[in-house]
């Protein structure tokens, strides 16, 4: 009996330090939403970027080969901050919290999948990488620029008091969370330090939170499945009717992926 096989969807890695050793990793619970939710096959990319035993590697033919028999790619969250010299002349404010290796990996794939008119979902950091790839720039410390809230999780909670329901977005008339939700607003965790600046020209807002940081963008080309939250759907995605919808689009999108190319 024949088998049909599920697309390939991309999720970067983090680098992360355990012991003497990195080590690149993938939270369980975007895996899980990826699976589950959106029905398709997580592949697991390592980071490219040279780092304490890998060596520089072609850059250029690794993205290639992964965008050669990837059907989407999905933009994970992380502890760790998008480094500010790839969007700003400023010196670091989280030194001690930066990923070069996921950096230098993710934002040559965003622009290789938009290229290709891949499927792209991104969360949190994702979200973050996707508007740095387009030209558009970050708030490295949202919670230190005046007229901001905030937007950091409570790290004496508890896993789930920590993903719980935060704050209130407002959903643009007409946007894809909206169409997808059939609400005005939304109620969303956070778990964020830092957050959109300058949009991306090339990105529509979706989502504003009560202080107006954007909280959500798609494609300016709706042609186009690209889709950027900076809350975390995957968290108890089942439980959510905007998260379970979300996922199952951006799958419903990497499988029409699948059969046009």
């Amino acid at each position: 009996m024949a088998v049909n096989s599920l697309p390939l969807v991309g999720i970067p890695c983090d680098v992360n330090q355990i012991g003497l050793h990195t080590f690149h990793c993938v939270g369980e619970k975007y895996i899980n939403a990826v699976v589950h939710g959106a029905g398709v096959c997580p592949v697991l990319i390592p980071a490219h970027g040279p780092g304490q035993d890998l060596k520089e590697m072609d850059q250029q033919s690794m993205i290639h080969s992964l965008l050669a028999n990837l059907k989407g790619l999905f933009l994970a969250g992380s502890p760790s901050n998008v480094h500010p010299e790839f969007y700003s002349k400023n010196n670091s404010l989280t030194p001690d919290q930066h990923d070069l290796q996921r950096d230098i990996t993710t934002l040559a794939l965003i622009n290789g999948a938009i290229k290709q008119k891949m499927p792209v979902l991104a969360v949190c950091r994702g979200m973050q990488e996707v508007n740095v790839a387009l030209g558009g720039t970050l708030h490295q410390c949202v919670h230190d620029v005046t007229g901001l809230n905030d937007h950091r999780e409570n790290k004496q909670l508890n896993r789930a008091g920590q993903y719980a329901d935060s704050h209130r977005v407002k959903l643009f008339k007409g946007g894809i969370l909206q169409q997808l939700s059939h609400k005005k607003s939304i109620m969303v965790n956070s778990l964020h330090g830092q957050g959109i600046d300058q949009l991306a020209s090339l990105l529509d807002a979706e989502a504003l939170a009560p202080d107006g940081l954007i909280e959500a963008f798609s494609y300016t080309d709706k042609s186009q499945f690209l889709l950027g939250v900076q809350w975390h759907p995957e968290w108890q995605f089942e439980q959510n009717e905007l998260s379970l919808a979300l996922f199952k689009a951006f799958g419903q999108a990497v499988k029409e992926y699948a059969r046009s190319v």
